[in-house]
């Protein structure tokens, strides 16, 4: 379905790959429509498949069957480069290994997708945005020198600074502790508020998918009912 109200939909989802002689299926049928400004939590055992559809939505994985679309573009008829495009208008992106990249400081690495989209004003929308997750202060700090909290908020601000239509995250309190993990999500949800973002998150924790306008659980690769 493609209308107004829908800004990432999913039709018979399947992944299979080969593991030895046989088929290893991880995704099954999975039918997924979400719509603007929703915050939707996946979860479900490990092993469940929630990972991999949350690649697959992105575009990063390609299933084995069925279809995505992105804002009523599918992107698996697109291109590599035309999906990477796609995505780097519309997608964000909060993993739980944060991603950085080593040798650019917090403000170069939040830069970096501002400049892939010629923006020309890079530097001072990266430094208004660190600057809204407490980081002014560590703006030429390299991710080595920051704590695992900090790091997580760069890759926050890496996120939003494009206002991507959809943000997806994928454990992103899942290598903090208590105390960082509440402030990365704290400052999770005000800013999808704030940006009027689409949020689709994988976790295991309940307490933080109780958190979202919805859950959608998984089991061996199939939408529970």
């Amino acid at each position: 379905m493609n209308n107004n109200s829908s800004v990432l939909t999913a039709r018979g989802i399947g992944k299979t790959v080969k593991s030895g002689t046989s088929d290893l299926v991880i995704l099954r049928e999975i039918d997924l429509e979400v719509t603007r400004g929703e915050a939707v939590a996946v979860v479900g055992a490990s092993g469940s498949g929630k990972s991999t559809l949350l690649a697959i939505l992105a575009g990063l994985d390609t299933p084995s069957a069925g279809n995505v679309t992105l804002d009523g573009q599918d992107i698996f008829a697109l291109d590599e480069d035309q999906r990477a495009r796609l995505r780097a208008m519309n997608v964000g992106f909060v993993f739980q290994s944060f991603q950085l990249l080593p040798s650019l400081t917090a403000l170069e690495n939040v830069m970096l997708p501002l400049e892939l989209s010629n923006e020309e004003k890079a530097e001072e929308l990266a430094r208004q945005i660190l600057t809204r997750v407490g980081l002014g202060e560590r703006l030429h700090h390299y991710p080595k020198h920051l704590s695992g909290g900090e790091q997580q908020r760069v890759a926050l601000a890496r996120a939003f600074v494009v206002r991507p239509k959809v943000l997806l995250a994928d454990e992103p309190t899942g290598s903090l502790d208590a105390e960082a993990g509440a402030e990365v999500i704290r400052l999770l949800f005000e800013m999808n508020r704030e940006f009027g973002t689409t949020l689709v998150m994988v976790t295991h924790d309940e307490g933080l998918a109780g958190r979202c306008t919805r859950i959608v659980r998984l089991a061996a690769g199939r939408i529970a009912a």
